[in-house]
């Protein structure tokens, strides 16, 4: 059979967002991503031989619907379904066979039933086999779900082989699934157990190493990985072995963990020597009510401020993600929260409005509330009011969101947080291990001064103010250019 497998873009093609990459697209004139979602790889690992395959990824490629595919696997987040379901009905109009799957699917079984011709419910790894031998055969199941949890200490890791790595900036690898926090606003629990399950760190470093082809179109050398674990310090002596396994193998790596990290000095201290340049954390509130409110317990233990600090004295940069919009929240939150980020030196905070996602608690609440506004999927992207709140109007919080992120990614904002961290030096080291070749700078430098002439006045002024920093080993260019991007998005 012809297989093709489908990732729906992560954006509007009208609006742009946090996620979507255009910025970087368009000053390095060449359509990127971030990274790929992992489903997808891990599919094809798991389709038996014989078949031919294809996969397409929308953020950075068009579909080609005239390869005519028998069957069409499409992995489908709750914020682009009603894409994956445009995708879905396209393919079966010219005849294939399509499965949904992912965690809309799984929450919303019945109604991803309309939009194709099986739907896979839960991890795929004990059912995608049989899938394609019934679709092979002709006798495609309503649904596939799967008999329990997927067992990573023997499942094939992920093959990556038909992406277009030049199109990804960076790669993604998980080590563990499964949270055992209980987060109201979350599905991972619900979706990936509580249980944490882990693959072999030896497997794990053996998929590492092979994403560093020396032929082959896969490469990926020079680029950094980030860990898609929702925690990867869940199981710290896991933990603990991983980043001494990775040590040897002279990665930068990215990853997410909760902000108890702050407590563990040693384990701090291995992630950097083993190549960690940034935690991804979930701060998600300054108020306590409201982490109380979430049934984020584990964050109410700890002052941010110091949690903050001492995870960045490590070299490790913070991003931390927060949500607007929970119970307590008012009108004088917004000023707090902008406050507390300028004080806590957070260089890419990652700010979402609450959103009720399929399959949480809070969706059930909500909705025995009465709170749910609508259920139109694309607006359930975390830049949406879909709910009522309970101190605001859909209106205030709306704008709310919109004044916290023009002021955190202002220009006088980034600019004053690149100086911080240039002024620590908290990018020598980095520089030094990874340096980033003249010409390369010269050519970022060459196409900063482009977009001087504009009528964008204030950037133009925070161009000029910040180039000479593109040639100190104290400035890493990769974070100005991350920073432009998000004030594009910010103020757009």
């Amino acid at each position: 059979m012809k297989i093709a497998f489908v990732i729906p873009r992560n954006f509007s093609e009208k609006e742009k967002s946090y996620y979507d990459y255009k910025f970087f697209s368009k000053f390095l004139l060449s359509r990127k991503y971030y990274s790929y979602m992992l489903a997808i790889p891990t599919l094809v690992s798991l389709t038996p031989q014989g078949h031919a395959l294809r996969v397409f990824d929308e953020n950075i490629e068009d579909i080609d619907y005239g390869w005519n595919p028998d069957l069409v696997g499409i992995t489908v987040r709750t914020m682009h379904a009603n894409r994956a379901y445009e995708i879905s009905e396209t393919f079966r109009k010219a005849g294939a066979k399509t499965v949904l799957g992912g965690i809309h699917p799984s929450m919303c079984p019945e109604e991803a039933m309309l939009h194709c011709d099986a739907v896979v419910i839960g991890e795929a790894e004990n059912v995608w086999p049989k899938l394609v031998s019934d679709a092979q055969r002709g006798v495609l199941e309503r649904t596939y779900k799967a008999d329990g949890l997927a067992d990573l200490g023997v499942v094939q890791p992920p093959d990556r082989s038909l992406l277009d790595s030049k199109k990804y900036i960076n790669d993604f690898v998980q080590t563990t699934k499964g949270c055992p926090f209980h987060c109201e606003f979350c599905s991972v629990h619900a979706y990936d157990g509580q249980t944490i399950r882990h693959k072999p760190v030896e497997t794990v470093i053996e998929e590492i190493t092979s994403l560093n082809l020396v032929s082959g179109r896969y490469k990926s050398k020079g680029k950094a990985i980030f860990f898609a674990d929702d925690n990867i310090i869940a199981d710290i002596p896991y933990a603990r072995r991983l980043f001494t396994a990775l040590k040897p193998l002279n990665i930068k790596w990215g990853c997410q963990a909760s902000i108890n990290l702050s407590r563990h000095e040693d384990l701090m201290k291995l992630m950097k020597e083993a190549g960690c340049g940034s935690v991804f954390v979930g701060l998600e509130s300054i108020s306590e009510k409201n982490l109380s409110a979430m049934s984020k317990s584990v964050n109410m233990k700890h002052n941010y401020l110091e949690a903050i600090n001492r995870i960045q004295s490590h070299g490790l940069l913070v991003l931390g993600s927060f949500i607007v919009g929970y119970d307590f929240d008012t009108l004088e939150s917004f000023d707090e929260l902008i406050a507390f980020i300028e004080e806590a030196h957070i260089l890419e905070p990652m700010i979402n409005i609450l959103t009720p996602f399929p399959g949480t608690k809070l969706f059930k609440r909500f909705e025995m509330e009465g709170r749910i506004i609508h259920k139109d999927w694309s607006k359930y992207d975390t830049k949406n009011v879909v709910f009522r709140p309970a101190n605001l109007s859909p209106e205030d919080l709306l704008a709310g969101f919109a004044k916290v992120n023009k002021s955190i990614f202002s220009f006088e904002s980034i600019y004053r947080k690149l100086r911080y961290f240039g002024d620590l030096g908290f990018w020598i080291q980095q520089n030094e291990a990874d340096p980033i070749k003249l010409r390369y700078r010269l050519l970022f430098a060459f196409r900063m001064a482009s977009l001087l002439f504009s009528l964008n006045w204030k950037r133009s002024v925070f161009i000029i103010k910040v180039m000479p920093k593109i040639f100190s080993k104290r400035y890493r260019i990769t974070k100005i250019l991350q920073m432009l991007a998000y004030n594009d998005y910010a103020h757009s």
